[in-house]
């Protein structure tokens, strides 16, 4: 089996409801295969899905990711059934580990053991879609008793992913793999290791769908395009997860001054860490030809499903320039 590739629009398209369906719907009228939700706080992610199913008909909806420790298995379960009543053969949960800020800072729960939270949740979750009774007692997590009605057809469950033993976890228990925010250079590192974790569950590597979160800006100023990535994204870069991921894909003094600066309250270390040169290895800035390439190059390195996020900041007309560059009768892959 051969993967396709499918380019994604990314939702929520801002904080009113009204704003994501005419995104959602814009989005399906002109073709686009796949519209993926982030999901960190309000308005909620999965009651987003719930209520935008009826205005689609054929397009295929993700998120990523929902966090494993905001949601017990049985409640993520719970939701799955019904998104996939509403979106049969058309919705993807997306799981993940999320990060301190979002875990700790904002919801007051330790960030423990998350490669084993993550997978003991995809278990449990779907082993629930199933309709099996919960019989759990694991490191992490348990269940006992709990049972759901059965879906005939169980939603696939994708799981995010940045550094060694999350990306091995993720090919071997996932049904697919999702990156965010990864330089340039990172991705064959990244892939190796998709090899590694399908390759001992006893899949192709190849059949494992590989998702990921592009930050894109058709623009002809790129400078504005890093400063707007600098000042929306360093913050990223100075929480635990982040910046650990940032050292081991090959950017340790990077990552080094980021945490230092942030420690210090030095918003300009911080910031300043993010050189322009770092900053083109991971945003894909540039004439519509240039953003093309770039995409087409990452799905030459083993990127399937290219979810366009144009940056944080980006004017309205800056945004709908960059999902009108990227309409299949404007785009493809060859």
């Amino acid at each position: 089996m051969t993967l396709k590739n499918r380019i994604a629009v990314t939702l929520p398209a801002g904080p009113k409801l009204s704003s994501t369906i005419e995104r959602l719907v814009w989005a399906e009228q002109h073709g686009f295969t796949d519209a993926w939700f982030s999901d960190a706080g309000a308005p909620d992610t999965l009651t987003q899905m719930a209520a935008v199913a009826h205005h689609t008909h054929h397009i295929r909806l993700g998120v990523a990711v929902t966090p494993v420790y905001t949601r017990t298995p049985a409640v993520l379960a719970a939701s799955a059934n019904v998104l996939e009543q509403l979106l049969p053969g058309r919705f993807v949960l997306g799981l993940g580990s999320s990060s301190q800020t979002i875990m700790g800072q904002w919801n007051g729960i330790p960030l423990d053991k998350p490669v084993t939270r993550v997978k003991e949740t995809t278990e449990m979750v779907r082993s629930m879609l199933t309709g099996e009774k919960s019989n759990f007692n694991l490191t992490t997590l348990s269940s006992n008793g709990y049972r759901q009605p059965p879906l005939q057809n169980p939603p696939p469950i994708y799981i995010a992913a940045l550094r060694t033993r999350m990306i091995e976890m993720a090919a071997e228990t996932g049904d697919g793999v999702i990156f965010n925010l990864w330089p340039r250079k990172a991705l064959p590192k990244m892939m190796a290791h998709i090899k590694i974790g399908a390759r001992r569950a006893g899949k192709d590597p190849t059949n494992v769908e590989i998702v990921n979160r592009a930050m894109v800006l058709v623009t002809d100023d790129k400078e504005r395009a890093r400063n707007l990535f600098r000042a929306t994204h360093a913050p990223y870069y100075a929480t635990p997860v982040y910046n650990k991921f940032l050292a081991w894909a090959g950017y340790p003094t990077a990552a080094s001054t980021i945490a230092e600066g942030w420690a210090e309250k030095d918003r300009n270390k911080t910031g300043g860490a993010l050189t322009d040169e770092l900053i083109d290895e991971i945003i894909i800035a540039g004439s519509a030809s240039e953003v093309h390439n770039r995409i087409r190059e990452d799905a030459a390195g083993g990127i399937h499903t290219h979810i366009i996020a144009p940056l944080g900041g980006a004017s309205n007309e800056e945004i709908a320039a960059t999902y009108q560059a990227f309409r299949p009768d404007r785009f493809s892959f060859d």
